[in-house]
């Protein structure tokens, strides 16, 4: 695992934890697999690490039911696990949520319905099956950025600054909450020339807008404070 896809799962890992606090203590995994070459597989989850080692070893997505399900399917799903290997880890019944984005790549959320819990579980998800198939696409709206931003800046000298003083300072005052008026006032420059900089900034990041280029700066700690 490079640094960048550790830092990239740790995001994911943390967002999805805060997200799913509520619904008790689940055991979930959240997979992105290239619909084009199905050997490109990122993943983040709480599952038995055992598990997880044997499934990538192995190569089990070719030929894991669930994946073969999810690949047709548009909507959320029940499921019974028939991998020997599974049942050996406990994972036989699950419910996964689906979602296939415009990389032509399959992402899923999937959770293991546990013998003692089944009850609860199976009443639980499909319940909020709308808010966590929202979920899902937050997450892997994180996930398209942050390894769109990694991709877009693997050849950059990991000791080349990443922004000119300038833009980090426009960077930092507008994650602290300045509008590009107050911002444009504590550094002694026009609103115009703030917003020039926050589009070379949105460009660095290849973000859409300064609001993404604000939290990106922040999740992956960017920003270098500004001395007064």
């Amino acid at each position: 695992m490079t640094k960048d896809t550790g830092n990239i799962s740790h995001i994911i890992k943390k967002h999805l934890e805060t997200a799913l606090k509520d619904f008790g203590e689940l055991t979930w995994a959240y997979v992105v697999l290239s619909k084009n070459d199905m050997s490109s597989i990122f993943g983040v989850t709480n599952y038995p690490g055992e598990w997880v080692k044997r499934y990538i070893e192995n190569g089990l997505q070719y030929t894991d039911p669930v994946v073969i399900t999810a690949l047709n399917r548009l909507t959320p799903f029940l499921w019974h696990e028939n991998f020997d290997q599974a049942e050996e880890f406990g994972i036989t019944n699950g419910y996964t949520f689906v979602l296939h984005d415009y990389n032509n790549n399959l992402a899923t959320l999937s959770f293991i319905i546990t013998a003692e819990r089944r009850a609860e579980i199976t009443q639980t998800l499909p319940q909020n099956k709308g808010n966590i198939s929202i979920l899902l696409a937050a997450v892997h709206e994180i996930y398209l950025m942050l390894t769109s931003l990694s991709e877009k800046n693997t050849p950059y000298p990991q000791e080349t600054p990443r922004f000119t003083d300038r833009e980090n300072d426009i960077l930092y005052w507008a994650s602290v909450g300045k509008t590009y008026q107050e911002t444009g006032m504590i550094l002694g420059i026009t609103m115009r020339t703030v917003k020039f900089h926050m589009s070379n900034i949105v460009k660095k990041l290849g973000v859409t807008n300064a609001r993404h280029a604000i939290r990106l700066g922040m999740e992956l700690q960017l920003i270098k404070p500004v001395n007064l």
